[in-house]
C-alpha cells in the first residue's frame, strides 16, 4: 500500500496581533465604547485574537492511501462542524458540512475531510464559495469519480441584525462527477447525508 502525505499550508497566515489590537481599540472607541471600563480594557486584544483564530486556517498533512480493495461506494462524513466569517459583515456563520466522495485510485484519511472543510472555512467567506471550494479541492486532489458537499449554516449577520431571522439556516450544495450526473448516486448521497427527509 502506498501512503502519501502532502503538507497543506494555507496561503493566509496570521497578521500583526499588536496592530490588530490597536485597530480594534480605535474601532470600538469610534463606536462609543469606553475602553477604560474594567470589563473592556482587554477587549481589543481579545477581539484581535478571536478574529485571528477565525480567519487563519491551520496547516495539516493530507494523507491518502491506495484504494487496494477497489472500494467503489460512497464515503461520507456527516455533520462536520463549520465556523466561518461572512465577508460582508465580518460576523460568524456556524453550521455543519456533509462531505462525500466516490473513490477512484486513492482514498483519504477520514479526519482529512474535516481538515479540508476547516481549510476553506477559516477566512472571510460566503457560503456558496466555501461549498464549491471544498468540492473542487477534493475532486482535484483525490481524482475522485464524484464529490458532494452540502453545507447548512446559520448566518449571524441575518440572525442578529437586519431581518433578525433567528434560526434560519441556509443550505448550499456542490455535486461533481458521478454524484452530479447519475440520479441514483445523487439520491444516495442526499439520503445518506440525511437531507430531503424533513
Amino acid at each position: 500500500m502506498t501512503v502519501t502525505a502532502e503538507r497543506i499550508t494555507p496561503r493566509r497566515t496570521a497578521g500583526n496581533s499588536t496592530e490588530a489590537a490597536r485597530a480594534a481599540a480605535e474601532f470600538l472607541t469610534a463606536l462609543g465604547l469606553d475602553l477604560s471600563a474594567p470589563g473592556l480594557a482587554q477587549t481589543p486584544a481579545r477581539m484581535a485574537r478571536a478574529y485571528a483564530e477565525l480567519l487563519t486556517p491551520r496547516a495539516f498533512e493530507l494523507t491518502t492511501f491506495d484504494n487496494d480493495e477497489g472500494y467503489d461506494e460512497l464515503v461520507l462524513a456527516r455533520s462536520i462542524p463549520i465556523r466561518s466569517v461572512c465577508e460582508h459583515h465580518l460576523l460568524p456563520f456556524i453550521g455543519v458540512a456533509h462531505v462525500g466522495y466516490l473513490p477512484g485510485d486513492r482514498i483519504l484519511g477520514l479526519s482529512k475531510l474535516a481538515r479540508v472543510v476547516e481549510l476553506f472555512a477559516h477566512g472571510a467567506q460566503v457560503q456558496e464559495r466555501l461549498t464549491k471550494q471544498v468540492a473542487d479541492w477534493l475532486h482535484h486532489h483525490l481524482q475522485a469519480r464524484g464529490v458532494g458537499v452540502v453545507i447548512e449554516a446559520e448566518h449571524l449577520c441575518m440572525s442578529l441584525r437586519g431581518v433578525q431571522a433567528t434560526g434560519a439556516r441556509t443550505v448550499t450544495s456542490t455535486l461533481l462527477g458521478t454524484l452530479r450526473d447519475d440520479g441514483r448516486s445523487r439520491a444516495e448521497f442526499f439520503a445518506l447525508a440525511g437531507l430531503g427527509t424533513h
